[in-house]
């Protein structure tokens, strides 16, 4: 379980973590003990980035692409919310109409 109290890192911070683990030959594990930060933030700051380059695993969406995803997921459920609406306003309508 996480803390109730999670730490916000700037972006810049996030870049520069980045470039030093790659410029120092030192591991994400050696650097995040360095910058007391959690290995795992890192570690995930890294993937991102590296993915962002083009360097990541095949497969493995860049950021703007998990974005993209995460937009037209919004718009899918509310296209499919104002699908329900009018399927329902539709049978309102057609029993009414028959009354």
């Amino acid at each position: 379980m996480g803390s109730k109290y999670t730490k916000r890192y700037t972006e810049e911070f996030k870049r520069d973590a980045i470039a030093l683990v790659d410029s120092s030959g030192k591991t994400v594990t050696a650097v995040a003990r360095e910058l007391g930060i959690s290995s795992e933030s890192l570690r995930g700051w890294y993937r991102r980035a590296k993915a962002d380059r083009a360097e990541g695993s095949p497969g493995e969406l860049t950021s703007a692409e998990r974005e993209e995803l995460r937009r037209l997921r919004r718009e899918n459920r509310e296209q499919q919310q104002t699908i329900e609406i009018l399927k329902k306003a539709t049978a309102f309508f057609v029993k009414e109409s028959g009354r």
